[in-house]
């Protein structure tokens, strides 16, 4: 029976299963790890980012598009992904000159480096032409510089993506307009052997398929048309945006009618528009899949047969959708107050390591509650968990900010949380861990372990960098 407040059941999030995070819950590996870092820390599981990554090669092949995935390396700064992007025949998308040279160390190729981003610093050109990368141009004063530098070095000509001013959204910083675009396929073809323009390129907002394909097929057009103009112009990039499904429909459409400021320390508002949208029906590979059937306006074929019958090459640069299920964030409780019908909780690191709420947002999915001294995992916690029922708490930081909180929402666990328990928050890989992580009152940033096999008794372990 489910657990209510009076008003219906108690709001919960649910995480979608998943066996290997579960192995680690299980193994009682999460205890000795926290008392061996004495702070929060991250486990990844780069297994799932192969799978993640195969899967989408799998849908390009299925719909016979010829295709290139980058990863999109902001996502997560675990040098272990990069390395996997590398072994598993993907690039990876940069937009710094550091981003670059780690994705070099690590064994990425230059020719497989997409650099993206507004504005770049003349290093970081000068770096990506002579590693053979890729450029995304986002400004016709930013070609210009590209060409200066290309003529200059004379090691090779600079490889050009021309990104293109969403239509639908002419208020963003990124691209240019059509009449930019226009000029700057008129500089590529005086700039000759300098420049090797090999096609376009967008940054669009949101997750929803149609205006995807939209602009895709319109790029499609421009290559064409800048073919006629003698240049190669073969590929279209239609950055990331994939979604993925954090948990399932019902979960989520019942948590959607259920939301409400009274499940939320001090009535925290939320709007449901603030959320990132934790299910879709079409999600990471299926996602790609749906995007590939789907119809670009003015056109009545699906964009799978545009691209193939054009001969474009797609390149997509997924974050998220190749971190999906890649990892979990653990902190450990480190103190209780009682509250108003629920408890507030606060644990040994910051949400700056949990950066959803960095972005005026909350996430979401429940975190598990898991005993200092638990060899079982969560489940075998909640089974002798007494009384029987949910437990409200909110999560808070160990700063002294009043707005410094992991979980506005009370969630409702399973048992009371105590002092020394440890809260696992599923499936953070994907942009959570560290895109807003600070040393904040000198708190050392979380370290990342990577769990390399879960399918043993004890699962194996090791760091993502050495600890300095």
């Amino acid at each position: 029976m489910a657990v209510t407040d009076g008003k219906g059941p108690w709001p919960a999030l649910p995480a979608l299963p998943d066996a290997a995070t579960d192995a680690v819950l299980a193994s009682g590996l999460l205890p000795e790890l926290a008392h061996a870092f004495g702070g929060p820390f991250h486990f990844l599981l780069p297994e799932a980012f192969d799978a993640n990554l195969r899967a989408m090669h799998d849908v390009l092949a299925a719909a016979g598009v010829d295709g290139f995935v980058y990863f999109a390396k902001k996502a997560n700064k675990a040098a272990v992904f990069v390395e996997r992007a590398a072994a598993g025949g993907a690039g990876v998308d940069v937009a710094s000159t550091g981003e670059l040279r780690e994705a070099l160390g690590h064994g990425v190729r230059g020719e497989h480096l997409v650099v993206t981003g507004p504005a770049k610093d003349p290093g970081l050109l000068r770096l990506a032409v002579q590693q053979g990368a890729l450029i995304a141009v986002d400004a016709l004063d930013e070609l210009d510089a590209l060409v200066t530098v290309a003529l200059t070095g004379r090691v090779r000509p600079a490889r050009v993506l021309l990104r293109c001013l969403p239509p639908a959204q002419p208020h963003s910083r990124f691209g240019m307009t059509g009449a930019e675009l226009a000029t700057a396929v008129e500089r590529c073809v005086q700039a000759g052997d300098a420049v090797r323009m090999e096609g376009f390129s967008f940054h669009l907002s949101g997750y929803a398929l149609q205006p995807r394909a939209d602009l895709a097929g319109h790029l499609v057009e421009l290559c064409l048309k800048a073919r006629v103009q003698g240049l190669e112009a073969s590929r279209i990039s239609i950055g990331g945006g994939l979604p993925i499904s954090y948990t399932d429909a019902d979960s989520w459409h019942t948590f959607l009618t259920r939301h409400h400021s009274r499940y939320y320390h001090a009535g925290k508002a939320f709007g449901t528009g603030d959320f990132y949208p934790y299910h879709s029906p079409n999600a990471g590979p299926d996602a790609l899949a749906a995007l590939l059937a789907t119809r670009p306006e003015g056109h009545g074929r699906p964009l799978a047969e545009l691209l193939k019958d054009a001969g474009v090459v797609l390149l997509l640069e997924p974050g998220r959708a190749l971190l999906d299920r890649a990892g979990a964030t653990v902190f450990r409780v480190q103190g209780v107050k009682d509250r108003d019908g629920y408890q507030l909780l606060t644990v040994d690191g910051t949400s700056l390591s949990l950066s959803e709420q960095w972005f005026d947002s909350e996430y979401l999915p429940d975190p598990y509650l898991l005993s200092q001294d638990a060899t079982t995992g969560p489940a075998a916690d909640a089974a002798s968990a007494a009384p029987a029922g949910v437990h409200p708490a909110s999560v808070g930081a160990a700063t002294c900010l009043e707005s410094d909180m992991l979980t506005w929402r009370k969630v409702g666990f399973p048992r009371r949380p105590r002092t020394g328990d440890l809260l696992v928050y599923p499936n953070t890989a994907g942009y959570q861990m560290d895109s807003n992580e600070s040393p904040f009152h000198d708190l050392p940033l979380p370290p990342k372990v990577v769990v390399d096999r879960t399918d043993r008794p004890r699962p194996r372990w090791r760091l993502d960098r050495h600890l300095t």
